[in-house]
């Protein structure tokens, strides 16, 4: 893999076995959720495992803005805090000095914008160049309709930085009209600052980390079927939180080692929040073998360790109503659809065409790259399995599961491949071309094989 920090990629050749034990980052949305719900409590809160990725930095970085106050306790040399303390507001924010910069963070842009909506002061979110494409009235129309006043002053209709206004909320009873964890968030989060009761129905289940977390932290909710209810004037009171490790980030060493027959994988203290363990439905569904072994969290989140077995995979289809919890793992589903026998089809994804690249397209075009077949549908794709991969330049525009992906189907291509542009990768993943390092070398304890300084190739 190149050193270049002007041009960096992976340099990622085949592998003959696979046979690891690793842990990764903390996970991203519940570590976005921990620094916003810890910000806003009544004492002084501890958090473990934050994962220290520039997505969660700036909302960090956004929530201290806010008047929050935080000491670090343990760094990820390099890259940020993974242990801190955060004393609270109790719901009583400051007016942030200048604008916030959210990064590259979808999430974080539309769980602060909830999170300011009823405060009595103006703030203003912005974002890179991707983040500032990626659609916000899927939030603004609901805060609107809470009584928000929210700009948007984008280049692009309806789009970021997001103008904020002093406003005082009404609860409102919402529909989502797509499964959105973010859009449920940033209501439930902005019904907080309401008097009376916030409601919001989805058509189908989303991640649930914001309930968790909630009532992780004193908030009373009440929830069935797929109606989930806040009152207003609650105050969160502070707590020790654990992050688990990320099932996102785990996601492409267990596609690794899913699609080798043979191969054996450990991801040790991962969560396992069934609203966010498809991918390892998916896998299982397609021959390999999956052990989960959950710990009592006693709150919280679950988290625990997951032994994965490979296997010669079958093509599958994806489920309508397993894609909200599997979206970010598509690109690298594809991936093991690719390795697969038969066909895999993967619909009713639209959503993919609006993160931080069009994932569709991004996806089919570096499949194709690497001999793939594919079909590129609206919504999403039909991959048809067994054509032998090779190696290829391949870019990731910028998009850091894009890189990911392919550097893992770089694992069983003939030749090399190269991933270009693969900085972003620290936008979810710290450590990750490391972690790779190590799977090249053949380390089976990709977990003690030691993080330098910070990459310089990712």
């Amino acid at each position: 893999m190149s050193s270049n920090k002007q041009i960096s990629e992976f340099r990622v050749r085949p592998i003959g076995s696979f046979d690891a034990d690793l842990e990764v980052p903390g996970d991203k949305s519940i570590s976005h959720r921990s620094a916003m719900i810890a910000g806003l409590a009544r004492g002084t809160s501890t958090i473990t495992g934050f994962l220290p990725s520039e997505d969660c930095l700036n909302t960090l970085a956004a929530v201290r803005a806010c008047g929050v106050g935080c000491d670090i306790l343990e760094e990820m040399p390099g890259f940020g805090p993974t242990a801190m303390r955060i004393h609270g507001k109790a719901m009583q924010l400051e007016a942030p000095a200048e604008p916030i910069d959210c990064g590259n963070s979808g999430t974080g842009m539309r769980l602060l914008a909830g999170l300011l909506a009823g405060q009595s002061f103006e703030s203003e979110l912005f974002g890179d160049e991707s983040l500032s494409g990626r659609p916000m009235g899927r939030i603004t129309d609901p805060l609107g309709l809470m009584g928000a006043r929210i700009e948007t002053l984008g280049a692009k209709p309806g789009c970021a930085p997001l103008r904020i206004h002093a406003s005082k909320l009404q609860p409102i009873r919402y529909e989502l009209p797509m499964a959105s964890a973010q859009v449920k968030s940033a209501v439930l989060l902005a019904g907080l600052f309401c008097e009376g009761e916030t409601t919001v129905v989805q058509p189908a289940v989303t991640r649930d980390h914001t309930e968790r977390m909630f009532e992780a932290f004193g908030l009373s909710l009440s929830e069935a079927d797929n109606v989930i209810s806040i009152e207003g004037g609650q105050v969160p009171e502070g707590r020790e939180f654990r992050v688990p490790g990320d099932i996102s980030s785990a996601a492409f060493w267990v596609v690794a080692a899913a699609a080798r027959p043979g191969a054996r994988l450990v991801v040790r203290n991962v969560g396992l929040n069934p609203t966010r363990t498809a991918v390892l439905d998916v896998v299982e569904r397609m021959g390999a073998t999956v052990i989960r072994r959950p710990v009592e969290a006693g709150g919280g989140e679950p988290y625990g360790d997951v032994e994965i077995h490979g296997a010669e995979l079958s093509g599958t289809d994806l489920v309508r109503a397993e894609i909200p919890n599997l979206i970010d793992e598509i690109p690298v589903i594809a991936v093991a659809a690719a390795l697969a026998k038969g066909r895999t089809r993967i619909r009713e994804a639209k959503e993919l065409r609006v993160k931080e690249t069009d994932r569709v397209a991004t996806t089919v075009e570096n499949l194709r790259a690497m001999g793939g077949v594919v079909e590129e549908f609206e919504d999403g794709m039909e991959v048809e399995g067994g054509a032998p991969l090779k190696g290829a330049e391949v870019r990731s525009y910028g998009d850091h599961r894009i890189a990911m992906a392919f550097a893992i189907a770089g694992l069983f291509a003939d030749g090399e491949t190269r991933v270009l542009d693969t900085a972003c990768v620290n936008t979810s993943y710290p450590g990750f071309s490391h972690h790779l390092d190590a799977v090249l070398r053949g380390c089976r304890d990709a977990a003690e094989y030691a993080l330098p300084t910070r990459p310089t190739n990712s």
